[in-house]
């Protein structure tokens, strides 16, 4: 058995899915990792479990009975900040930008090699560990502490744009802006250095902690785009978040 190598205690994770084969492979498969596990079967079971048992991190299907993955996504949301890894036979772009908007951390299709959904569960739960931010204790989304190049300060702003990390609130001429706690880390990585193009493979290792990016790459590009739906007035004439093709994105603006 492979030792886990982030250094942490052993990890508990939840696994939902309603068919016993998947369910099968993905609970051998973390067991044989040395990862604890619990099961459920359906949505509303997904949801007791979670908040009873509160596991380090969830896998969870997007179909299930009772009650559809994007559901119990939310629901756990409201009181949990575990990482949230989606598993479904859909890939389209709709169907990963609603499950990223309810909070999930990651969105992974069927069928899946288990290698790299065993690589991005001990990507997200290092992530988790080293970013854990102690003094954000209510029951709402804990935001993580994204690595930056510079130090931080509690208010950016960056053009249009201003972060309050302590607040963990984004605003574009002085209006709110609601963000997930994904989007939130990704513009406050791309803050830190505005005007400067950051890699989608970049964002992928600093902001989800990922070192292998098979499959993952689509992620940074729906979650920048759900991005420029909340904070730009004409998402096809952005001004704040910009594409530099073939490359990455950066923010305009300077840094104040």
């Amino acid at each position: 058995m492979e030792d886990l190598d982030y250094g942490f205690s052993k990890k508990t994770i939840l696994v939902v899915d309603d068919e016993e084969s998947i369910m099968e492979l993905l609970v051998y498969n973390l067991q044989k990792e040395g990862y604890n596990t619990l099961q459920a079967y359906d949505g509303v079971s997904a949801v007791e479990i979670a908040l009873k048992e509160k596991p380090d991190l969830i896998l969870l299907d997007v179909m299930l009975p009772k009650m559809d993955g994007i559901s119990v996504c939310k629901r756990i949301r409201y009181s949990l900040n575990v990482p949230i890894l989606m598993i479904s036979a859909k890939d389209t772009e709709l169907d990963k930008v609603v499950g990223l908007e309810m909070g999930a951390d990651d969105y992974i299709t069927k069928p899946f090699k288990i290698r790299e959904v065993m690589a991005r569960i001990k990507a997200n739960l290092r992530k988790s560990e080293m970013m854990a931010v102690p003094e954000f204790t209510n029951t709402q989304q804990t935001p993580a502490k994204v690595e930056t190049p510079e130090a931080d300060t509690s208010v950016v702003t960056v053009g249009d744009l201003t972060l309050d990390f302590k607040k963990v609130e984004a605003r574009v001429k002085d209006e709110v802006v609601d963000l997930t706690i994904k989007e939130f880390e990704v513009l406050k990585y791309l803050a830190a250095q505005p005007g400067e193009v950051v890699t989608r493979e970049m964002l992928l290792k600093k902001v989800w902690g990922y070192d292998d990016y098979v499959g993952a790459i689509r992620t940074v590009d729906v979650t920048v785009n759900r991005i420029r739906d909340k904070i730009e007035k004409d998402k096809a004439n952005p001004k704040i978040l910009i594409t530099k093709r073939g490359v990455g994105y950066y923010v305009v603006g300077d840094r104040t």
